[in-house]
């Protein structure tokens, strides 16, 4: 009987690491309300990630409702259909109206060109997603939003660590919210956190991330409880401490499938950003009809011999029905976004994923593509 191999497994350290950790939180008896790790993971990330001003947070999705919060937008917000659904949920929450914009041909992210095309007089922000880590073009998008006077928050959730042209990919826009759950390349069990342009808009996120509290007697907004516990920013602080590592191995797997699997008919891999350092988030491969089995057939076939690939972003958000009555939100209008998540498989990626395991991988993808 196989082993059962998922698409992703959340890095652990030994458990033995985590001890002195809890012992410190029940010595402090401060288990939230931005305490000791609090403090020393926010500070801690924000010279990881070569940023000035990070706040964390309880999850990733609660992160992106504050930061539209803390921007005060209103009306429409231009957004991709290609996502994880908390992207678009974010937007509902703050009871604003998501416009759907098509995909780039040769990537995963939101094309500027079609973001350009769906501004109205209604538009106050654009919300591209850096899809598996990979970069939006986010020279162009900051002209667009320039032009337009709009606001850019970034869905950094697969983001971490990413560089762009010699800089962290988190710098752009006017926020980035990230995720760190347990799928994610750095987790905290759940968490994520905001990264801010200045301190003043920092000050506000924190703010709203605490029931909007400026002090024990003065609540400044309808703020939310979003803060991430002494247990969560003390399980970052240890996978801080193996990062490096793990981005290594993520890497070195990534390279292992784009070897077997380049050359394969049928099996499209979308080359890797030029200018990037990647972070191994996800390896997507997109199956098309020179390929003997549809996707779906293959997932199929992956999970008959135990294998748990995921076809990662299907449904399209616009699929689902709370959004697909939208005027935005029809296939016509979104006719790469339709034919990418109709073909995409993401393959198991984690650190601890052996190296027998992608050979298992890649034995079923190659074999059914033989016995063509």
């Amino acid at each position: 009987m196989n082993k059962k191999i998922f698409v992703t497994q959340p890095f652990l350290p030994d458990l033995e690491e985590f001890t002195p950790y809890l012992e410190q939180i029940w010595q402090n008896k401060q288990l939230t309300n931005n305490g000791p790790f609090h403090r020393e993971l926010e500070q801690a990330l924000c010279d990881y990630l070569n940023v000035e001003h990070l706040s964390l947070f309880s999850n990733g999705t609660i992160a992106l409702v504050t930061a539209l919060q803390a921007l005060r937008i209103t009306g429409e917000v231009i957004t991709t259909p290609y996502s994880f659904v908390a992207t678009a949920h974010s937007l509902l929450w703050n009871k604003l109206q998501p416009v759907f914009a098509d995909i780039e041909e040769d990537g995963y992210n939101i094309d500027p060109d079609r973001i350009e095309e769906a501004i109205t007089d209604k538009t106050s922000a654009i919300m591209p997603v850096h899809v598996y880590g990979r970069p939006c073009a986010v020279e162009r998008i900051q002209n667009i939003a320039d032009k337009h006077g709009l606001k850019v928050i970034y869905d950094a959730a697969h983001a971490f660590g990413v560089q762009h042209r010699g800089q962290s990919l988190l710098s752009h826009g006017d926020m980035s919210a990230l995720s760190f759950h347990a799928t994610k390349v750095f987790n905290t069990f759940e968490g994520g956190c905001i990264i801010s342009k200045d301190a003043e808009t920092k000050q506000r996120v924190d703010f709203l991330k605490n029931f909007g509290f400026a002090d024990e007697v003065t609540v400044t907004a309808p703020g939310i409880n979003g803060k991430m516990s002494e247990i969560n920013a003390a399980f970052g602080l240890l996978q801080l401490k193996h990062i490096d590592n793990v981005l290594d191995e993520r890497r070195a797997i990534e390279a292992k499938y784009r070897t077997a699997l380049n050359g394969i008919a049928g099996i499209r891999i979308i080359d890797a950003p030029a200018d990037t350092v990647e972070n191994g988030s996800y390896f997507p491969i997109l199956v098309d009809t020179n390929y003997p089995l549809s996707r779906d057939a293959l997932y199929e076939a992956l999970k008959a011999k135990d294998i748990y690939a995921r076809r990662y972003f299907y449904p399209l958000i616009t699929d689902f029905p709370m959004y697909r009555d939208l005027p935005s939100a029809g296939r016509d209008n979104l006719p790469i976004a339709t034919r990418i998540a109709d073909s995409v498989i993401s393959l198991p990626l984690y650190p601890t994923l052996a190296n027998e395991d992608v050979a298992r991988v890649i034995e079923v993808i190659a074999d059914n593509a033989i016995r063509s």
